[in-house]
């Protein structure tokens, strides 16, 4: 949702057609980069990668190239090939050249460019000064140090003057193959060759501590460091097995306020179903006792967490919705047409959020079903769990839906909300009452 709104104002304030600079660019909000840091795999962030580009490209009418893990053909897959010849050879060939033709949005130039979404591992900004003024020589350094002229993989160089002094400017890409340190020797022994060394360094940005760790081990020569052997990691280390209990969300839910309310229920209920039969489908992979049914499970596993974010995700999304909806009522500024329409559009995507809860949910009915049937065994309950977890989610995002459907002026919308809503409960009590009497089966209860 952040990104979302990130890009809207971008396209608001940045005219593209009036702005020029030393970075390399395409659009107002030139890239947005998701990176599994945390509790998150790459595939989880291609999802996310996608629902947003969807999202910006539909609501928001910015053209979205999708790249890096998320890439949808492999000539997008790097950034500096989506972005060659910047936002003035973009503006000149969309719409003309079909290889333009983005993966979301129109095909038409705007003023705030492109946006270019995917999903990498963690970059680190690194700068390094030099002590002089010549531009030339960081030019021809990083020329040595980047890897598209020959230099070390992973690394992204361009030489700049900044307040009189030369700058070797560093993208580090995937610092654990090519770490800090290594890229650190390499610009003073070309720094060494023009008679001038390194004066002081830059980090841009956030690091991972695990590459001053790499760098610590090297220039120390402590190649037996471990991790626990610093202080604050020890400290960090857990002693017992963490609270699980979302109270967060238990709190927020139960305090005095309208959001987060059912819809976001449904959306937090649909995940944990989702998680569940995500957690089913790990314990039968790999499992010689199942290797008929592998490559379904490795499905089911892989779906079910994209499920899972994306569910997950809907939960704050709902409420965002719920909040548009009410700040457009409320709007005092806008004459009656302004804001009957705006309220109308606020109504639409207030309806249109819990439908799509209630599709996904429908469909981590499915997997629990199909995982309940031949997975593991010994899970069978957890997978049954998962699908009447589900049900409950399809259940409370279809009375958001008609709710919803109540205060729209377009009552054919209205109607087709219904009747889907209508199909997906039957659909989802049915598949939820069969799959619980199979898991009982399995079980022998």
């Amino acid at each position: 949702e952040a990104a979302v709104k990130m890009i809207a104002t971008a396209a608001k304030l940045i005219n593209l057609d009036e702005h020029e600079g030393e970075h390399p660019r395409i659009g107002a909000t030139d890239v947005v980069p998701f990176i599994p840091v945390k509790g998150a795999t790459s595939a989880d962030c291609v999802a996310l990668a996608q629902r947003v580009g969807q999202r910006v490209g539909d609501e928001l009418g910015v053209a979205v190239y999708l790249y890096g893990a998320a890439a949808s053909r492999p000539e997008r897959e790097k950034l500096a090939d989506i972005r060659k010849g910047q936002y003035e050879k973009w503006r000149d060939e969309i719409g003309q050249n079909p290889a333009r033709d983005p993966d979301f949005g129109p095909a038409e130039p705007k003023t705030w460019g492109a946006t270019v979404i995917g999903v990498r591992p963690f970059l680190i900004a690194y700068n390094l000064y030099l002590n002089s003024d010549n531009v030339e020589v960081a030019k021809k350094i990083a020329t040595a140090v980047r890897f598209t002229s020959g230099g070390l993989r992973f690394v992204q160089a361009m030489g700049f003057l900044v307040e009189g002094q030369a700058q070797v400017s560093m993208n580090l890409t995937d610092f654990e193959k090519t770490p800090i340190h290594r890229v650190q020797e390499m610009v003073k022994r070309e720094a060494a060759r023009y008679g001038l060394a390194v004066t002081k360094a830059e980090l841009v940005g956030l690091t991972p501590q695990k590459a001053l760790l790499e760098a610590a081990r090297y220039y120390l020569q402590l190649d037996d460091l471990e991790d626990g052997q610093v202080l604050e990691i020890k400290l960090l280390e857990p002693e017992e097995k963490p609270d699980f209990t979302p109270y967060e969300l238990l709190d927020a839910t139960a305090a005095a306020a309208p959001t987060p309310g059912g819809g976001s229920a449904a959306a937090a209920t649909g995940a944990l179903g989702a998680a569940l039969t995500q957690m089913v489908a790990g314990l039968t992979v790999g499992r010689k006792k199942y290797a008929d049914f592998e490559d379904e499970a490795q499905r089911i596993l892989a779906r079910a967490g994209e499920l899972r974010q994306t569910l997950a995700a809907s939960v704050m999304a709902d409420a965002a919705a719920f909040d548009q909806l009410m700040a457009a009522w409320r709007d005092k500024e806008m004459d009656e047409a302004a804001k009957a329409t705006a309220v109308e559009a606020a109504t639409a995507h207030a309806g249109e959020l819990p439908l799509s809860v209630a599709r996904y949910s429908l469909e981590v009915a499915q997997l629990a079903q199909a995982i309940a049937a031949n997975g593991n065994g010994n899970a069978v309950t957890d997978a049954a769990a998962g699908a009447v977890l589900a049900q409950a989610a399809v259940q409370i995002a279809a009375m958001n839906v008609k709710i919803n459907g109540l205060n729209l002026q377009d009552k054919a919308l209205a109607a087709r909300w219904s009747y889907e809503v209508d199909g997906l409960v039957t659909a989802v009590n049915q598949i939820a009452a069969d799959t619980a009497q199979s898991a009982a089966q399995r079980a022998g209860f």
